[in-house]
């Protein structure tokens, strides 16, 4: 049984219990009850401390609402369990979040039902090698043993995306695995993986551990040249950055591909509600950033740009009128 499910039922107990003691109405019951669980990510990524930070916010901010972040695979599972209706809020990466929209990719014929409430920071992609393992080059990843990511994750279709730029069949001329950061860190330490993807902000605290831990035994990949395919399929979605080298002390700053992310909500969350999380999330961003300094990197006015990701109502009605 799922979350949602195991929530109803103690709530349906409690109400029936409230009406058996004649427990008088107390007015218009909060949306789900008052539960707000937020879908994330890796426990060692910026989703995950990012969506703990916010949940915070919530539960002391907005009066009859309890919050909590919960560790998942990232952007995929997080749309799919939204619209599912076993999470509330959920991080995605927005061209995972825009093929959802418009029902393509691993949404491919299936819109899905959600809705944006803020366009936040950007996530760099990360692709990481061993030093040992002879790839000078995004070419030499093929017939390497490559994590792309958890399974159903953004870091999973951009790898693939990126790899296919790269004239690299990702089922085929590489062998891909679908692993957590946590268990790809451990196999990278541990030699039996030649090669690493991940899209995260900057710091993302699983790769700060494997890059700080053991200086100069990995290095990051400069993936530049592959901004012109990708851009000629997906169009403005992929953006070019440097990755700075203070970030993780790495010799030198590396040019990588980036993505936006989005904050998203199901389409049928009440106005008010939907009002009130981006009014929560902007009021206190200063507490946020303390939680971790992307939270610094966008503003009212970049949030509102969410396209081609609707604005829920609830939020345009934020950036509007304040």
């Amino acid at each position: 049984m799922t979350r949602r499910p195991l929530r109803l039922v103690a709530a349906l107990l409690l109400a029936a219990l409230l009406a058996g003691c004649g427990g008088a109405d107390t007015g218009p019951r909060a949306w789900h009850d008052g539960r707000i669980f937020l879908a994330t990510g890796n426990t060692t990524g910026v989703y995950y401390q990012l969506g703990g930070g916010y949940a915070d916010l919530i539960s002391r901010h907005l009066p009859g609402y309890e919050a909590r972040a919960e560790p998942t695979g990232a952007s995929v599972e997080n749309i799919t369990r939204l619209a599912g209706g076993d999470m509330e809020i959920a991080f995605s990466l927005a061209d995972t979040a825009a093929d959802a929209v418009s029902g393509r990719g691993a949404f491919d014929g299936q819109p899905q039902p959600v809705r944006a409430l803020a366009r936040v920071y950007s996530n760099y992609t990360h692709v990481i090698v061993r030093a040992g393992a002879k790839i000078d080059s995004f070419a030499d990843l093929r017939g390497k043993r490559i994590s792309t990511g958890s399974p159903r994750s953004g870091t999973d279709i951009i790898a693939g995306r990126l790899l296919t730029a790269g004239g690299i069949d990702p089922d085929k001329d590489i062998q891909r695995l679908n692993l957590s950061l946590p268990e790809t860190v451990q196999r990278m330490r541990a030699a039996t993986l030649d090669g690493m993807f991940f899209s995260g902000g900057l710091p993302t605290p699983g790769i700060k551990d494997l890059l700080s831990s053991a200086p100069g035994a990995f290095r990051l990949l400069p993936l530049t040249e592959l901004a012109e395919p990708l851009a000629a399929r997906y169009g403005s979605v992929y953006t070019t950055a440097v990755l700075p080298k203070e970030v993780y002390g790495t010799p030198a700053p590396t040019p990588t591909i980036t993505v936006a992310n989005v904050i998203l909500v199901a389409a049928d969350m009440p106005d008010q509600l939907a009002y009130d999380l981006t009014r929560v999330l902007f009021t206190w961003q200063g507490e946020l950033i303390k939680v971790h300094p992307e939270a610094a990197n966008f503003t009212r006015e970049s949030a509102a740009a969410s396209q081609p990701i609707p604005l829920h109502p609830g939020a345009v009605r934020y950036y509007r009128n304040g």
